[in-house]
């Protein structure tokens, strides 16, 4: 009951100026077509493949995480780089005829930036991945900021990538609200001291407890209240 009440009292007086939109599971439902990458990836390499496992250790990871955990050794940088091109190349290849934004996104997010909100994309994927899903979204011209796994030095859960994209959007950890669909970047959100609303596209609610607010989608009426879009 406490948290709650707080998180009213917060909603009531705080004022967003920015908003931060991870990518994968937010901008685009595409967690399935990542997995389908990483299969492929390990059936290429020898490597062994849950996906079960991976959707419970390594959704919301960078690759170089992801690949240490795949491999059970320490990776270097480099090696963590050409195997992640390898598989982010899969990846595109078989995600470019399906891609498209999560149901809302476009209108949802012309009408923050109508509303003088600071829009980025804080993402732990590398930049051709970024590049690729903007661009052919054609949403890359409604973002002030976008922050990509080359800009920081640790992965979420660590509050990095966010704070970073904070600072490169001259917005107050305080007035920014994050968009996120995994536990780690939840975490990282949180520890930045931000508000955070969950997408249920990747994991179920139960799972994600940390949020402040949990939709399917950005047509939900509630988002509207939070942000003080209503007219």
């Amino acid at each position: 009951m406490k948290n709650i009440l707080i998180l009213a009292i917060k909603i009531l007086f705080m004022i967003y100026k920015a908003a931060i939109f991870d990518m994968d599971g937010v901008i685009v439902d595409n967690h399935l077509y990542h997995q389908k990458a990483w299969y492929q990836f390990c059936q290429v390499n020898g490597i062994q493949f849950s996906a079960q496992e991976f959707r419970e250790k390594y959704f919301g990871k960078s690759n170089h995480d992801t690949l240490k955990g795949l491999l059970n050794r320490e990776v270097s940088n480099q090696e963590a780089f050409e195997l992640g091109e390898a598989k982010e190349a899969i990846y595109r290849n078989i995600y470019q005829p399906f891609i498209k934004p999560v149901n809302g996104l476009v209108d949802f997010i012309k009408t923050l930036k109508s509303k003088g909100f600071k829009l980025a994309v804080a993402t732990s994927a590398h930049k051709p991945n970024l590049h690729f899903v903007v661009n052919t979204l054609c949403i890359a011209p409604y973002f002030d900021v976008l922050v990509d796994a080359s800009l920081i030095t640790h992965s979420k859960p660590s509050p990095e990538i966010f704070l970073k994209a904070a600072n490169l959007s001259g917005v107050e950890p305080a007035a920014c609200i994050v968009f996120e669909d995994s536990i780690s970047g939840i975490n990282a959100a949180k520890a930045a001291g931000m508000m955070v609303v969950a997408l249920l596209t990747t994991h179920k609610r139960n799972e994600l407890s940390n949020a402040n607010l949990f939709i399917n989608d950005f047509t939900e009426p509630n988002l509207k209240k939070l942000l003080k879009l209503d007219p």
